[in-house]
């Protein structure tokens, strides 16, 4: 091989590479060995000159750098080493060196870090292909199971059902909420779900949880809680800091199969710029530790227990979103999950939350309402299942149902329809016209006329239609009494 073509594939290598002859002196070298040891490499690599030590402080005796051992005829597998790169840089390589035919030595070198990074982004491209496949199914997906869940609910409250005919229909409307709770996770792990983020009090939260989540776990499995009486509030969605909870502990009771302790706690925190250990920005926090006494992570497991799909339990036994759901949940809310773990030694998740002001905490609105009306609703779906199920439970808790189709239609009834149009319940997205759209057309001729809107799309295709800031959303799949609910909140104010 001439050494033009020598050049040409050392040039295409990333990572360095460097021959010598016997005498040590230099005869080829990569663009990436130039780049991160200089003009002197090959005396840099045979004798050591302050730019490799052994675990980043401890220099290498020079006789025992990997060129000047394959001089002398060894081989070297690779050595872990910490290299002062030329700007001065820490770099952690992996170095081996192997003796030539002729008495030289060649040696091959790459930066570890630069592999990690690339993982990190082909992590980072498969959760968005992950999120992207999961958004596009969501729509269709979700409005299928709006049909199911909202028809099947209704039928089982009939009360002419015999057993034999409601069971099945229960076991259905179940299904249907797996399957809903599924795509959620999905959608939550990449960040594209809708949140609905109000100001709550965790400790709240767990107290509100905690029977079920008795229930939840085994017998053998004793579950503590220590909550801080008047805990600082944060914004989030309730629902979804449930899910987060609901995940930790369902990951670990997997991982105490002969019993142990579970302890949930809350309390206010103070993260400093200063600190020493990784953190989330500083700031003032709700931290809400979850720790048991199960059988541990090891180090490897640590660094891919928030991957999606990624489960240590036998096949069958779990999806491997849990965490990875509560990950993109925290994240999105603007939190932090820290974990600790060591083998036989249990797990300890630490879930930083930012904390809101005094004065946003003490508007904190609580309270129940009335479930049902006999307001006017103008109710906007252009898909006919999903539209006629919705008119279906809106006309059963008493309300007065106008039906549109798309926007043209929904238009209509607002300048012709004589009486008063109390809400406008309308789907996001719509072939011609948007909902947010028509609200903004609707407020013309109907300035006082309420809005909610109901979308399966994720986060990304509410907020290209401008529906991103709207005070009033309700997420597909939704059951009979969420709708309801959800519209007399609206309406009430």
């Amino acid at each position: 091989m001439n050494g033009e073509a020598l050049r040409a594939i050392l040039g295409c290598i990333d990572d360095g590479v460097v021959g010598v002859d016997a005498a040590g002196t230099l005869l080829f070298a990569s663009a990436a060995a130039e780049r991160m040891l200089g003009p002197q490499l090959a005396d840099a690599l045979a004798l050591g000159r302050d730019v490799f030590a052994e675990d980043g402080v401890t220099p290498i005796a020079p006789a025992e750098m990997p060129l000047a051992r394959a001089l002398r005829g060894e081989e070297t597998n690779a050595a872990r080493l910490v290299m002062r790169a030329r700007a001065g840089a820490a770099l952690n390589v992996e170095m081996s060196g192997r003796p030539l035919p002729n008495g030289g030595a060649v040696v091959i070198f790459h930066d570890v870090g630069l592999r990690r990074r690339a993982e990190q982004l082909r992590q980072a491209q498969k959760m968005e292909a992950i999120g992207r496949l999961a958004g596009g199914i969501a729509h269709d997906f979700n409005n299928m199971l709006t049909v199911i869940l909202t028809q099947s609910t209704l039928l089982i409250r009939r009360t002419t059902l015999d057993d034999r005919t409601r069971n099945p229909l229960a076991e259905i409307a179940q299904a249907a909420n797996r399957a809903a709770t599924l795509t959620r996770q999905l959608l939550a792990f990449s960040r594209q779900q809708v949140l609905q983020p109000r100001v709550i009090d965790l400790s709240a939260v767990v107290r509100e949880m905690e029977q079920m989540l008795r229930r939840l776990i085994s017998e053998d499995i004793d579950l503590q809680t220590r909550l801080q009486p008047n805990l600082g509030a944060v914004r989030a969605d309730p629902g979804q800091m449930e899910q987060v909870i609901l995940n930790m502990v369902v990951n670990a009771r997997d991982a105490m199969p002969r019993g142990g302790r579970l302890e949930i706690a809350t309390s206010d925190v103070e993260v400093a710029a200063d600190d020493s250990t990784p953190s989330p920005q500083p700031g003032p926090y709700v931290l809400l530790t979850v720790c048991d006494t199960g059988i541990g992570m090891d180090a490897e497991t640590q660094s891919r227990v928030f991957e999606p799909f990624f489960t240590t339990k036998e096949r069958g036994q779990g999806t491997g979103l849990g965490l990875a759901t509560a990950y993109g949940i925290v994240r999105q809310t603007g939190g932090d999950i820290q974990v600790t773990s060591a083998p036989g030694k249990g797990t300890t998740f630490r879930i930083f939350v930012p904390r809101v002001p005094d004065a946003v905490s003490s508007a904190r609105v609580s309270g129940r309402y009335m479930i049902g009306g006999t307001e006017t609703i103008l109710l906007v779906e252009d898909e006919p299942l999903v539209r006629e199920a919705a008119r279906t439970v809106l006309a059963g808790a008493g309300f007065g149902v106008l039906v549109a189709r798309d926007g043209v239609d929904a238009l209509r009834f607002c300048k012709e329809h004589e009486g008063t149009i109390d809400a406008l319940v309308t789907d996001v997205v719509m072939p011609g016209m948007s909902g947010p759209e028509l609200a903004r057309l609707a407020a013309e001729s109907r300035p006082k006329m309420r809005i909610l809107f109901m979308s399966g799309h994720t986060d990304d295709a509410v907020v290209r239609h401008g529906a991103g800031d709207a005070i009033a959303f309700l997420n597909k799949p939704f059951s009979p009494d969420a709708l309801v609910r959800k519209l007399r909140e609206v309406l009430d104010g």
